[in-house]
Parts: C-alpha cells; structure tokens; sequence
C-alpha cells in the first residue's frame, strides 16, 4: 500500500472496471499526496477500482479531506 493510503471500511458497492477487482466490496483505500499548501487525496473503490480525485488546502482536517473524497467516490459509483 502507497504511503499515506489506508483501507476505509464502508461505502457503496457497484460500477465496473477494466481489470480485476483488488479488494472486498466496501473497502476503500485512500491516499493523501502533499503538492506544496495543497493535498491530493484519492479514494478508490477496492471492489471496482473506480477512483476519484480532489485537491485542497494542506492546513484542511485530514478527517474533512477524507470526507469529501469518499463523498465523491459514493456519488461517482451512484451514477453507475
């Protein structure tokens, strides 16, 4: 696992992938990557592997962060 990932357990099942599946439904993995004052942070399905991506302040809560980003990645695989 990348540095600064980690499983987060929870989440919604669904969507489609290129490859294999690299987890259990409903764990997602999530990344934090310093760019200067900001922060990358991605989440990724483990089911799927469907990714997603946001960009904020680095002073942000990583707890908000982490918030947003599986916000996002629910309402992605809710399109699906």
């Amino acid at each position: 696992m990348a540095r600064g990932a980690r499983p987060h357990s929870g989440g919604p099942r669904g969507g489609a992938w290129r490859g294999k599946p690299i987890g259990r439904p409903g764990e997602t993995y999530i990344e934090f990557v310093a760019l200067g004052n900001m922060v990358r942070v991605i989440a990724v399905d483990a089911a799927t592997g469907t990714e997603v991506t946001i960009v904020g302040p680095a002073n942000a809560a990583r707890a908000d962060l982490e918030r947003v980003a599986l916000r996002k990645l629910r309402m992605v695989l809710a399109r699906r």
